[in-house]
C-alpha cells in the first residue's frame, strides 16, 4: 500500500499539469505542499474565479480542477478509472503516480482551462 512518503513524487507530478497555466493565470500558492491557480477576475461570474490547485492533504494528495465543477459535461468522456478518483464535484485524490491518469487529467485541465477562457472571460 502506498504511503505518505510518495505524497511529495505525487504532488510534483500534478503540480506539473497546472504549472503551465500559471503563465496566464494567478499564481496564489507555490509552496512544497501546495500550488494554487486563480484566474483574473470575470465580468460574467462577478468574482475572480479559482482554476485549480494541487495539495498534499493526509491520506492522499488532492487535485481541484474547478471548471468541470463550472462546465461539469467536461466530465462526460472521463474514464471509469479516472472517475473513480473523484471526491465531490472538482476533486481527484491520489495516493501514488498512476501515468496513465495523470496524462488523462492533463487532457482534462486543457479542455477546463480553454472552456474557462471561452466563456468565463469575455
Amino acid at each position: 500500500m502506498p504511503t505518505q512518503t510518495e505524497f511529495p513524487l505525487v504532488f510534483q507530478k500534478l503540480k506539473a499539469i497546472l504549472k503551465p497555466y500559471s503563465l496566464k493565470l494567478n499564481l496564489k500558492a507555490d509552496t512544497a505542499e501546495a500550488f494554487y491557480l486563480d484566474g483574473p477576475y470575470s465580468e460574467k461570474w462577478k468574482k475572480v474565479l479559482f482554476f485549480g490547485a494541487a495539495q498534499i492533504k493526509k491520506n492522499y494528495v488532492s487535485f481541484y480542477l474547478m471548471p468541470v465543477y463550472m462546465y461539469p459535461e467536461l466530465l462526460k468522456n472521463i474514464s471509469p478509472k479516472l472517475k473513480k478518483h473523484m471526491q465531490g464535484k472538482s476533486c481527484f485524490n491520489f495516493n501514488n503516480v498512476d501515468t496513465v491518469l495523470f496524462k488523462e487529467l492533463e487532457r482534462l485541465t486543457k479542455l477546463g482551462f480553454e472552456r474557462l477562457m471561452r466563456e468565463g472571460h469575455p
